[in-house]
């Protein structure tokens, strides 16, 4: 999806369009990567672009299990280690992951979420989940608050990835959409390229 969110008539047609483009960020600075790259570190921070993508993954995953279930709570029946051991993972780059896995699987959440926000009913009330950083005096949100919750979230992690890409290999977003997008060059944007050598 080049550059901007599209045109939206309703607030639902809002909501998908912005969650699609801040989606799409995620894929943006995964794009042209090898498998190692997406494990290499680009800023002072641990997190890499594949990290982020799979947490992006993550993310999407429990807030969609969240308003999907909602008025009652989502069913996990992990336990808690193992929760607990599967978010770890989410900030893991693996020696078995891949690119092409971390992206699909981060393709097919989406896919979820943006279908579920023209499926759910805006209203529904969601449960607080039980954590100490929420709020404890605030008994439910709504979808709506999930949905622009989960933008936040996203655009915010786009954002850590588009740094640390441009730390691997001095690509940017801009570069790397029009390369996606196989935009021709102009004379103020040049579509990324792997460097020779």
């Amino acid at each position: 999806m080049p550059f901007h969110a599209p045109l939206a008539p309703t607030e639902q047609d809002a909501i998908a369009g912005f969650l699609a483009q801040q989606q799409d960020a995620f894929r943006a600075a995964a794009f042209g990567l090898t498998d190692a790259e997406a494990g290499r570190q680009g800023a002072a921070s641990t997190l890499t672009v594949g990290t982020l993508v799979k947490h992006g993954a993550g993310v999407q995953r429990s807030w969609l299990a969240s308003a999907v279930a909602a008025p009652e709570r989502p069913v996990d029946e992990r336990s808690q280690e193992q929760q607990m051991a599967d978010y770890a993972t989410e900030f893991s780059w693996l020696e078995s992951d891949t690119v092409d896995a971390t992206v699909d699987a981060f393709d097919e959440v989406s896919a979820a979420v943006l279908q579920a926000v023209r499926d759910l009913d805006l209203e529904t009330p969601v449960p607080v989940p039980q954590a100490p950083w929420f709020p404890q005096d605030v008994e439910a949100w709504n979808v709506r608050w999930v949905w622009f919750h989960l933008i936040e979230e996203l655009a915010r992690h786009a954002g850590h990835a588009d740094i640390i890409r441009e730390g691997v290999d001095g690509a940017t977003m801009y570069a790397l959409v029009a390369a996606r997008e196989e935009m021709p060059a102009t004379p103020w944007l040049t579509p990324w390229q792997r460097a020779e050598g």
